[in-house]
């Protein structure tokens, strides 16, 4: 049987794609101007949510999950540059450690830094 092999993209409206890709540019270091962001190998998680969940907001049938390398200093980071970051220890378990941000447009992103190679 032919199968999905991975992630090909993800594709959302924007009410400003341009300053909004640039935004996730700036941030979190997702260059685009390849036409395609060559992303590290790594684990996706592909995770439909119950319709009740309060994992993220309501209002939002989605929300983006960045593995990172060093989510420390990226929080420090996002926070020098006036963006709110939301962390929990609830969130940290052994599969690694969490914290959220929204982008400009009010999309909630999960940044993820895994516990190790086989975080999954």
């Amino acid at each position: 049987m032919a199968q999905a092999t991975g992630i090909g993209g993800v594709f959302f409206r924007a009410k400003d794609p341009q300053a909004l890709g640039a935004w996730y540019g700036t941030h979190l270091g997702i260059d685009m101007s390849a036409g395609a962001w060559m992303q590290a190998p790594g684990p996706t998680v592909f995770a439909p949510f119950p319709q009740d969940s309060d994992y993220f907001p309501a209002d939002r049938q989605v929300m983006l999950n960045f593995r990172v390398d060093d989510l420390t200093t990226l929080i420090a980071d996002l926070r020098s540059a006036g963006i709110s970051v939301e962390t929990r220890s609830e969130w940290d378990s052994e599969i690694g450690r969490f914290a959220r941000i929204h982008d400009p447009e009010g999309n909630p992103v999960e940044l993820w830094e895994p516990a190790g190679p086989a975080a999954v």
